[in-house]
This record gives C-alpha cells, structure tokens and sequence, in this order.
C-alpha cells in the first residue's frame, strides 16, 4: 500500500494527554483522583489521604518502567495512568544514569557539560512511549502532576520576566510539554486592593477570591505569568475540578485550539 492510500481524514479522536502541574497542596493529586478510574503511578509519597488505586511507591526508574508495562500486557478496569509526580521521577531517572555511567551526580555523567541531562532524555522518551501505547492500544487517557518553579524567561520581543513553569530540567520539559496535548496551570486567583498606611500612603493587598484563600483555578492558555497551552480550544481559566476540566474537553467554549 503507498502513502497515498495511506491519507488519514477529519478528526482521529484520541484520549487526552494532559500535564497538570502548580504549587504543593494546590489539589493536583485530588483533581487526577476524579479522573474516569485513574490508576496512580507514584513516584512520591503524597497519596496516603486521598481514595485512589495505585501502585506501590516506586524507588527506582525500573519501578515505573515495569508497571507501565504490566497495565499494557494485562487485562484491568483501568481508563486514566496517573504518574505523581514527573519531578520525582526524574530524579529517578537521574539516579539511572548515574548508575549507567558510574557517577554520583548528575553533572558529572558521561564527562560532564549537562551531557547527563541529555541521556536522561533517553528514559524520559521510554516514558513517553510507553505512555503512547497504553493510550493506543487500552484506551487509557494520560494525567501527569508536576510541582511548578518560577523561572526567568528571556523573551527576545520584550524584557526578561519570570514565569511558573513545571519543575523539570529543561530538556525534560520541553518534551513533555511538546507531547501533551494540554499543559495546564493550578493555581488561585487573587484580587487586589488598595488598604490604608496612614499618612496618605497606600499599599496594593492580595485578597483571595472565595473561600480558603482564592479560588483554586487551572490557567490554560500561556502568558508571560505561566507555561501553559491547550488543543481543544479551552477558556483561559477553568476551576480546579474533574467535572469542569471534562466539560471543557468536550464542549470547548472557544473554536479554535489554544498552543500546539
């Protein structure tokens, strides 16, 4: 058969690969929980109060290697792999290569120059395509939760400026958020006023938005505050729950997909 015979046409519906990451105790874990029967891979020990199938915290890079491989051979009632978090699975990864060239740390693998970096982008693509197969072949949607950083970011159109973005290597991230189909940013939303010093002076405060000290919200379109993007044509900002992020990927609020 040639390519020609091998032109695809319209839409091929797949299940959503979404890379969910903000500050600790935001609720990325407990969002992934309300997932259509999530299976968690856990890479750090945060789960013990929240109702959630997984796997046994993993130590090793292996670990993880072998149950992605257990879900793709065996039968289970499983729709969504949840890996918590990607940041401690990459110091996983990290103490692979280690292992791989000997080293105790990361920067000296394989002579050093952020070289060891690099291979870690070896173990990350595994992920990645083990990740893949589970979604082609059992149907499984992706959720992976990472921890956020603020980092500069060096526009070349305008002054440089910090922004959130996952807390991952460079090289890692820019995988991972090129693979995902949305890179989603938990967060709360603060309003500011202006309250009284005495003496004419005035400051701006934040005040939370909603009970709790703001309104937990997911940012899913980028801006010069977060990494963020989206294919399925999402509003900027969607509360921090299952039920509304779903809605939003079925019935997207605006036509045309937000990133790449």
């Amino acid at each position: 058969m040639g390519m020609m015979e091998r032109i695809q046409s319209g839409k091929q519906p797949m299940p959503p690969r979404i890379l969910v990451y903000g500050t600790e105790g935001i609720g990325k874990s407990s969002l992934a929980a309300q997932a259509p029967k999530p299976i968690f891979l856990q890479t750090e020990d945060g789960l013990s109060e929240i109702a959630c199938d997984k796997f046994p915290l993993a130590n090793t890079a292996d670990e993880v290697f072998a149950a992605l491989a257990e879900l793709q051979s065996q039968e289970h009632p499983f729709q969504t792999v949840v890996i918590d978090s990607l940041d401690w699975l990459e110091r996983l990864i990290w103490d692979a290569v280690c292992r791989e060239y000997r080293v105790s740390s990361i920067e000296k693998a394989d002579g050093g120059y952020q070289r060891g970096y690099v291979h870690a982008l070896t173990y990350w693509r595994k992920v990645v395509d083990a990740l893949n197969a589970l979604r082609v072949t059992k149907g499984m949607a992706v959720l992976l939760i990472a921890h956020a950083k603020v980092e500069k970011f060096e526009d070349p159109e305008a002054a440089t400026y910090d922004r959130y973005s996952p807390r991952l290597n460079k090289h890692a991230c820019a995988l991972l958020n090129e693979w995902s189909d949305a890179v989603l940013f938990a967060t709360r939303k603060f309003r500011t006023e202006k309250e009284e010093q005495g003496f004419g002076k005035e400051r701006n405060i934040a005040v939370g938005v909603g009970s709790g000290g703001g309104e937990r919200i997911l940012r899913c379109v980028g801006s010069p505050a977060c990494i963020a993007k989206n294919r399925y044509g999402l509003p900027a900002e969607l509360p921090l729950s299952w039920p509304a992020l779903f809605a939003g990927l079925t019935n997207p609020e605006t036509p045309q997909p937000q990133g790449a």
